[in-house]
């Protein structure tokens, strides 16, 4: 595969992915059907297949990771809820206060290590009506996110997300786990989909990063969620007709993308630690688990100048602060790429 850009080193994220030429033929041998009459058979599929993954009921296809999320919320919330949430989950920061304009839900923050909450501060940070003399609202759902995006791309450990859902669940909330590179975190960690998210009452995947589809993310979950979701979706505008075409490019990533998600985590260790080695830079290793390398500048530099003087070396990435680069590996990126990141960091 190539680049989008042929020439030029893409790290900016790994939704600049665009589909294979086998993807592609997939796309265009799809049988579909329409899918808001229910009549989409590839859809169907898509949608059977990550819920037997995910060891849940069913999964509802949706068109991008934020509407996944915001159907879950909406779907296990009533407004005037609250949510408890990571500090820089993409809940809270990238989806545009959803949980708020489409929920009408408050947001209790969690502070947490590279991204990843401590049961005991999301038990601290859950507040019920019940005994506040009515001040405080009722929180009815937890959201975790795994692999942490602003964490640096980082795992919970899987006994951490075993016990917030036990506490969770004992505070009569549901826990919904923002998995958009839940298969990151399950080729770091080894521990099989199914057995990580066993505990979560809904989980949401994104086909259009790491697994290299154009568009489109699932939620999964029991029988009675699904249908519940179902509704929400067509309520935020998702119900989509023969989206059969868009569900085959996620089978195919399905099927052949998950196991090499490995190669772009080791390209993402090597550009880190030989950043890290370099004047000027400094990178937390321990937060570099998957696909993502965070960059702290420490010479002087803004991150807006790094990112314009890697563009004129052949290098894209994002700046997400002032003096803070993202890079992010994926499936278009390979040795060569890498070893010309380094040498234009080494240059700048």
């Amino acid at each position: 595969m190539c680049p989008p850009l042929a020439g030029r080193t893409d790290l900016r994220s790994d939704t600049v992915t665009q589909p294979s030429a086998a993807m592609r033929d997939a796309i265009a041998d799809a049988p579909v059907g329409d899918d808001v009459l229910g009549d989409d058979p590839t859809v169907q599929m898509l949608q059977e297949r990550l819920a037997a993954m995910l060891g849940k009921d069913a999964a509802l296809f949706v068109p991008s990771g934020t509407m996944a999320n915001a159907v879950s919320v909406r779907t296990h919330t009533t407004p005037g809820d609250e949510i408890v949430t990571e500090g820089t989950s993409h809940v809270y920061v990238y989806e545009g206060g959803g949980y708020a304009a489409l929920s009408g839900c408050s947001v209790a923050l969690v502070e947490a290590e590279r991204g990843i909450m401590a049961p005991t501060d999301v038990a601290a940070a859950i507040r019920k009506s019940k005994g506040s003399m009515s001040h405080f609202p009722d929180c009815s759902l937890v959201c975790i996110e795994n692999t942490s995006n602003r964490g640096g791309g980082t795992c919970y450990p899987q006994e951490s997300i075993d016990a917030i859902c036990e506490l969770a669940h004992s505070s009569g909330c549901s826990v919904h786990m923002d998995g958009a590179r839940l298969f990151n975190a399950v080729v770091a960690t080894g521990i099989d989909a199914s057995r990580m998210v066993r505990d979560c009452d809904s989980v949401s995947i994104c086909l259009s990063k790491g697994l290299g589809a154009p568009v489109g993310s699932l939620v999964a979950g029991d029988a009675d969620f699904v249908e519940r979701a179902h509704r929400w979706r067509k309520l935020f505008g998702g119900g989509m007709r023969q989206a059969g075409i868009l569900a085959a490019a996620g089978l195919y990533a399905l099927e052949h993308n998950i196991e090499r998600l490995a190669e772009d985590h080791a390209r993402a260790r090597t550009l880190a630690e030989a950043i890290d080695a370099l004047d000027g830079f400094s990178v937390d290793l321990d937060a570099v688990q998957t696909n993502m390398c965070y960059i702290e500048l420490t010479g002087g530099k803004t991150g807006q100048e790094a990112v314009a003087g890697l563009a004129e070396r052949g290098v894209d990435l994002l700046d997400l602060g002032p003096t803070m680069l993202r890079a992010v590996t994926h499936l278009h990126v390979d040795d060569v790429d890498i070893e010309h990141a380094i040498a234009a960091f080494a240059d700048l």
